[in-house]
């Protein structure tokens, strides 16, 4: 395609999204897939006006989910209701490390015995498709920052963190394929990628966050009638804490959620909002505080990085519909991915939350709606640009595209219904 069909195309797709949204929020189906169906359409499946090779384009394709995971982390982060404590953000922990450890267990087994993978091969292979996304799970994510509800706060928050905390597990399937430094008997491993990059990551998005939050109220109390680009000062605390960690090594996709969630918790707490349990805020000050501008860097960077996050997520859902073909479909990736939807996901999600006073509805709905898509793409991408063989590349592949593809439409088609018959008592605010 030329350069100027491509403007054409997705000219054409940003009028039909700005046209239906509205329309599209009453059907039982997310945009994800209209984007989808559009890129297989045009594809090698349909027409064959495009096809995009993501093993030729390994380094933009790399880049391109970055961004959009990066974005996603913040949009997520900034809307995180309630308050950091460890009673209200267990199932979340447990979701994002027991189970997505026990993901990446299951998968490496199916992967080394049932799709005859090198060992080395089937861990990475979990590790890429262990975490949820942030991305394409708008559906079943926080919708606003006082948004209450139980389930989706669970689901956003274990978004947030797996995909940080899934790169530990990366490095490790690399580190057996030989392309990394796991030490003796996975020392450096264990103190470096996974002790000393989470927890400098977590730390460093702490900093920033509570740094920017703090930085802007003390302004607007120094400076009366102080404006901002709030938008500009989003991306800018992206930037920085996401530079800092790959500086020190540490892992940046948790230093942005962290970040993220440090500058909203800052931010209410400077202006003497109070967070209840639920995580609505309420604008009584405590006696003897000043007034305060209600206004906050965390909402009003939202809507900006939410139409970022849209823009992403069409032109990279399209990407992927325009990379199958219709031997794409082998029994082989359909059987991978009926799985780890059918038996990997739930299962990890019933015995990570072993213990926790979570509803059994609760369980059976996040054991389903393990969305999966553009951050696996992202480090699938990550391990091919640090020398992944061709042959394994290439195998990979071909079983993550076809995983988030039927991610997009198997859970696409049932959230909205699933949500309206098993959870119908959880309100929009």
């Amino acid at each position: 395609m030329t350069t100027a069909t491509w403007f054409i195309l997705l000219g054409s797709l940003l009028l039909i999204v700005g046209f239906t949204a509205a329309f599209i929020k009453t059907v039982p189906a997310t945009s994800a897939i209209l984007y989808l169906l559009i890129g297989v359409v045009l594809g090698p499946m349909g027409f064959n006006l495009f096809h995009f090779n993501p093993l030729q384009e390994s380094a933009l394709m790399e880049l391109l989910t970055e961004i959009a995971v990066l974005i996603s982390l913040y949009c997520a982060g900034v809307k995180m209701p309630a308050p950091v404590t460890f009673k209200l953000w267990r199932n979340p922990l447990q979701l994002a490390v027991i189970s997505m450890t026990l993901t990446v267990g299951l998968v490496t087994l199916f992967g080394y015995y049932w799709l005859a993978l090198p060992l080395g091969a089937a861990v990475l292979l979990g590790a890429v498709v262990a975490p949820t996304d942030p991305v394409l799970a708008t559906e079943v994510q926080v919708r606003h920052a006082d948004d209450n509800d139980q389930l989706r706060f669970g689901l956003t928050c274990e978004a947030g963190m797996n995909d940080g905390s899934a790169f530990p597990f990366v490095m490790l399937g690399l580190g057996l394929l030989g392309l990394h430094d796991l030490g003796d008997s996975g020392w450096r491993w264990m103190l470096v990628d996974v002790v000393w990059a989470s927890g400098a990551g977590i730390g460093i998005g702490i900093l920033a966050g509570c740094g920017v939050g703090w930085l802007v109220q003390k302004m607007r109390k120094t400076f009366s009638g102080t404006e901002f680009l709030e938008s500009f000062l989003g991306l800018g605390l992206i930037a920085f804490a996401y530079g800092t960690s790959l500086l020190v090594e540490a892992w940046g996709f948790l230093a942005v959620f962290s970040a993220a969630v440090a500058l909203r918790h800052t931010e209410l707490r400077m202006t003497g909002l109070k967070q209840n349990y639920s995580g609505a805020t309420s604008g009584k000050a405590q006696p003897g505080d000043e007034p305060q501008p209600f206004a906050h860097i965390h909402q009003s960077s939202l809507v900006f990085n939410e139409h970022l996050e849209r823009l992403a997520e069409i032109l990279l859902v399209l990407m992927i519909g325009g990379s199958l073909f219709w031997d794409s479909w082998s029994w082989r990736a359909v059987g991978f991915a009926a799985f780890l939807f059918f038996v990997a996901r739930p299962v990890s999600v019933h015995l990570g939350l072993l213990g926790s006073k979570a509803p059994m509805r609760l369980r059976n709905l996040a054991g389903w709606f393990g969305v999966r898509g553009i951050g696996s793409l992202y480090y699938l991408m990550y391990a091919i640009q640090h020398g992944l063989p061709e042959d394994i590349a290439l195998e990979l592949i071909h079983l993550v595209l076809v995983v988030v593809a039927l991610s997009i439409l198997v859970h696409g088609i049932s959230v909205k219904p699933a949500i309206a018959r098993f959870w119908p008592s959880r309100k929009p605010r």
